[in-house]
């Protein structure tokens, strides 16, 4: 296999890590003759796709170049979701005295041990993603970079494999917005931030979405002194102004400063400090820069196809590109990338590529959560997207009743 992926700090947890989901001493198999399904990318949607088609009796090969369990055990879910848990557990302390429970003053974060934790964790459960665990289900696992060099073969670490059906689930990962002097002052992604042993003492986050608003909230309760910056005229942009609102006013209580509107147009740094430049008058209406790009193994040859088009599948899931045998699951090619989405492409691509099916991830109804302190749950239309489909709709809050009976007077009520 190619060389050992590095994981910060080294320590026990992440040894332990490494030997479950990147083993060192990994050997990879003899390749079969001809593997019904070959995945490519070992996070959430390949291995739910390897899984389910070993399950099934399908001679299954997986193959990984950096960590299996991808974004989710890595350098997502599990990870923030400890950092989430802590900095919340922080705040019932803090708070206490609101509920008449006294706490004797003096209570702080151990921020080397909050983040010794969240290590402690991912390596307890990184069992469930490991090489080891896949082999003993029938899958036979490659630790290495795949490269198509036909139309039914893929190569990784000096081996051919020979396929009927392959899936990309190469994933995606952080893209660095276009912002001047940003690679010379230095930055953190998703992929970096969990490996931090040391607080900060003063963060700025880009872009307020799910992932910053989190992140914000929870480096603030640690004790950071956040600065969180959104292009657009509201921070969770997605989101209902009125529940956007109410994360708003809960980040500032947890003294999260908020410049929303404004364009960051330069990072430089001056006497070891990095200096931030706004400009605050600029057009609300672009996007945000920056967010995630898709991620592909290096394709090779073009397997009887370009194989940049499984990038461009972003509407249907599970189907195939020119080359009839390649499938795409998960955040390569879903616009929702959640590791529920992720499975369920994956057992879309199960039913498409070993049964010939015909199943559409546009049928999908999603749902979701940003687990901000108050947390916001979504499933379904949005009350906008609603109204721009002309659906009528009533709206309930704890503060007031809406109704919009919509263009139809016998147009039917429904409650989202």
């Amino acid at each position: 296999m190619t060389e050992p992926p590095a994981v910060l700090p080294e320590d026990a947890h992440n040894r332990t890590l490494l030997s479950h989901v990147g083993p060192p001493d990994w050997v990879n198999p003899d390749p079969a003759g001809r593997y019904n399904l070959v995945v490519i990318g070992a996070g959430t949607a390949g291995l739910i796709s390897a899984a389910g088609a070993a399950g099934l009796g399908a001679k299954t090969a997986l193959i990984e170049k950096h960590l299996m369990g991808g974004d989710c055990l890595n350098v997502g879910c599990i990870p923030s979701k400890a950092l989430l848990r802590a900095a919340h557990a922080y705040a019932d302390v803090h708070d206490a005295g609101d509920f008449g429970v006294r706490v004797p003053p003096g209570a702080r974060v151990d921020f080397p041990a909050v983040m010794e934790r969240m290590r402690r964790l991912r390596a307890r459960i990184s069992l469930n993603d490991s090489a080891s665990r896949f082999r003993g289900l029938g899958v036979d696992v490659f630790l290495g970079e795949g490269r198509f060099t036909g139309r039914d073969t893929v190569e990784v670490g000096g081996r051919r494999l020979r396929f009927r059906k392959t899936v990309m689930a190469t994933g995606a990962r952080a893209a660095a917005p276009p912002i001047a002097g940003i690679e010379e002052a230095g930055y953190l992604t998703n992929e970096t931030v969990f490996s931090l042993t040391e607080l900060p003492r003063r963060l700025a986050v880009i872009g307020a979405g799910p992932i910053g608003c989190e992140l914000s909230q929870a480096f603030a309760r640690f004790g950071s002194q956040v600065l969180l910056i959104e292009k657009m005229g509201q921070i969770l942009i997605r989101e209902d102004r009125d529940a956007a609102k109410r994360v708003g006013k809960s980040l500032l209580r947890n003294s999260v400063k908020l410049i929303v509107d404004c364009n960051l147009l330069e990072i430089r740094k001056e006497n070891g400090e990095k200096i931030l430049r706004f400009d605050c008058g600029g057009d609300p209406g672009e996007r945000n820069p920056g967010g995630r790009r898709t991620g592909t193994q290096r394709p090779g040859p073009r397997p009887g196809g370009d194989q940049r088009r499984v990038r461009r599948k972003k509407r249907r899931p599970g189907e195939r590109p020119t080359n009839r045998r390649i499938y795409a699951a998960g955040d390569i090619c879903f616009p929702h990338q959640f590791t529920h989405t992720a499975d369920a492409t994956a057992r879309i691509v199960i039913q498409n590529a070993l049964f010939l099916g015909r199943a559409r991830a546009n049928a999908l109804t999603i749902p979701w959560c940003t687990y901000t302190d108050p947390e916001i749950a979504h499933v379904g239309l949005y009350e906008g997207d609603a109204v721009k489909r002309g659906i009528p709709v009533q709206t309930f809050s704890p503060w007031s009743l809406r109704t919009w009976t919509g263009p139809s007077s016998t147009a039917r009520n429904r409650v989202f």
